[in-house]
């Protein structure tokens, strides 16, 4: 089995990070009186968390060879980055613009530049998931999202 170096430093950093999580859940209660307590999901997020870093170091392992495999990891880990800088911009603009406008703004983004599908198909994704996402936590749930200068 061939790993790549990448592939075992990403799972050890998931790794420890699912133990962190498991540890924190660990001080909180898993079951109230009514179902699943504050510590039952962050408990699952950790061994979730933890199976996907073995999934990345025992079922994916890089097979390539080390000259074609680097110039792959540069283009996607550019990618991720300008995936991570679109999350932080969207982020930052919920305050301002709203959940719904930031969130549109974002899976445009996403849909368009880093997957390079059309903008009308992006457009009706990111529309339709805002809605999704507005009927579930506003309608449904009765969680407020933020919302912009413009009310929605």
């Amino acid at each position: 089995m061939n790993l790549s170096k990448e592939n075992v430093i990403s799972a050890l950093c998931l790794g420890a990070f699912g133990i962190y999580v498991i540890s924190v859940a660990a001080n909180l209660a898993y079951v109230s009186e009514v179902g699943p307590g504050p510590g039952f999901f962050p408990l699952w997020l950790g061994v979730g968390l933890i199976v996907f870093a073995a999934c990345l170091i025992f079922v994916a392992p890089n097979a390539e060879n080390r000259e074609t495999a680097r110039p792959a990891f540069s283009k996607t880990a550019g990618r991720a980055l300008a995936g991570w800088v679109a999350l932080m911009v969207a982020i930052a603009l919920l305050g301002r613009i709203g959940f719904i406008l930031s969130f549109v703004a974002l899976a445009v983004f996403l849909i368009v530049v880093l997957d390079r599908r059309p903008a009308l198909l992006a457009i009706i994704v990111a529309i339709g998931l805002a809605a999704a996402f507005q009927l579930i936590f506003v309608a449904a749930l009765d969680v407020a999202l933020p919302t912009g200068f413009w009310g929605f």
